[in-house]
């Protein structure tokens, strides 16, 4: 990277931050109707411009498979119709929600008569560096303009037609509103203007990287702007002594095969060696028969052999994947302490899910398992904002400040205290 290259990258950037300050002060005024309408009239026109968006999105995935892109990839990059119209749904839904600027999150009077309050209030700019799903292009939009923030944001060139012609499509809608239409930008260039987002402190007031480990862990690791990680997802599901069987074979396979691209399906399935007799058989064979590739530990390649299940010795690797397709770990433990301490070690963080018919063991599970999100008797695909009740989300977060979990409407908002008085004066 030369010197003038970073120079125009953060004069893009710098450039791109003043509009979204300007921006992100007229929407601080804007009241809750003036939003959602504004909303309800970007979902109309993403559905006006459907045909326009799908063929970017052809163009798109014509280069991803020239490139041999993975499937699993293909499917999160990929735009259809129908698509486009949940995408235009989830904006509609979150016209539908409480907004949260303003809202009290607490207050008192205090003796001496000060009103004190502390009200939720946008962030301001916040940088969004993303890889190939142009959804989020429209969520990130969305759940910014209801939050009150400016949205500056970065996807990958893998998604760039589809990014260009859907932010140009709210653009337009915003501006038709009398609307700032730089409350949504699109950064095109290359990796000199993410650094130069990552370091714009005081004019972006947080960064949020959503995509792949590598991701991550170059803006985490580059950034002076603050960041929230929405993390990587290698989620387990473990099968508990005495768990019911039936409950267990169908969340671990919804688990894993509902959609295996994404970050909330399981990776890996741990099963305690007194309920493997009664899951792995039936289990190992529907996962087979549904594509998934099995890593199997010696212990759980025994019921496969049984079945003549074809399968593969499970590696570190394997263990340690978010495989973001069709493959899946396996293994049986001897206890829910070994359990607890097989995700304490390759967990990202993100969900994990205990299947078990004991209170007490799920408590445990709960209170020791160190992860945004932990299920008892549920599938870890409904960590999801939309399925929270939240609307849109912008991801899920793994870190344990400020926000963890899905990040929605109150992730994206700060507080500030107001305080009232009538000429008090401190003696």
């Amino acid at each position: 990277m030369t010197t003038t290259h970073t120079s125009t990258a953060d004069a893009r950037v710098r450039a791109a931050g003043e509009r979204a300050h300007a921006a992100s002060r007229r929407l601080a005024l804007l009241s809750r109707a003036e939003k959602d309408a504004a909303l309800m009239a970007l979902a109309d026109a993403v559905v006006a411009a459907s045909d326009d968006i799908v063929r970017a999105n052809a163009s798109d995935l014509r280069r991803g498979a020239e490139a041999d892109m993975p499937q699993s990839l293909q499917d999160r990059l990929r735009l259809t119709s129908g698509r486009v119209e949940a995408i235009a749904a989830a904006l509609r839904d979150l016209a539908g929600l409480a907004d949260p600027v303003g809202e009290v999150v607490r207050g008192s009077t205090l003796p001496n008569g000060l009103q004190i309050r502390q009200v939720r209030v946008p962030m301001g700019v916040v940088g969004m560096i993303y890889e190939a799903r142009p959804n989020v292009t429209v969520d990130a939009a969305g759940l910014g303009l209801k939050s009150g923030n400016a949205m500056i944001l970065r996807g990958g060139s893998a998604a760039a037609d589809s990014n260009a012609v859907l932010v140009a499509t709210m653009r337009r809608a915003l501006e038709e509103r009398d609307l700032p239409a730089d409350a949504v930008q699109l950064l095109s260039g290359g990796r000199d203007e993410v650094t130069a987002l990552i370091t714009a402190r005081g004019l972006v007031d947080l960064v949020i990287p959503r995509g792949g480990a590598d991701l991550i862990r170059t803006v985490v690791l580059g950034a002076t702007v603050p960041v929230i990680e929405t993390g990587i997802g290698n989620c387990h599901v473990y099968v508990d002594a005495g768990a019911d069987a039936v409950m267990a074979r169908d969340i671990a396979f919804n688990a894993k095969t509902q959609r295996p691209s994404v970050c909330n399906a399981a990776e890996s399935l741990l099963v305690h060696r007194d309920a493997a007799g009664a899951v792995l058989p039936g289990l190992l064979a529907d996962l087979h028969d549904a594509g998934v590739v099995l890593d199997l530990d010696a212990r759980a390649a025994a019921y496969a052999d049984r079945s003549g299940t074809p399968y593969r010795a499970v590696t570190e690797q394997a263990w340690a994947a978010e495989f973001h397709g069709l493959e899946m770990s396996v293994g049986v433990l001897d206890s829910l302490e070994d359990a607890i301490a097989h995700i304490d070690r390759y967990g990202t963080g993100h969900t994990e899910v205990i299947v078990t018919e004991d209170r007490a063991r799920a408590r445990q599970f709960v209170a020791q398992v160190d992860a945004a999100v932990v299920m008892v008797n549920a599938s870890s695909r409904f960590t999801d904002g939309g399925e929270f009740g939240f609307g849109a989300e912008i991801g899920i977060s793994t870190q344990k400040l400020h926000a963890r979990g899905p990040m929605a409407l109150q992730e994206l908002t700060s507080t500030k205290w107001v305080v009232e008085g009538d000429g008090q004066i401190r003696r």
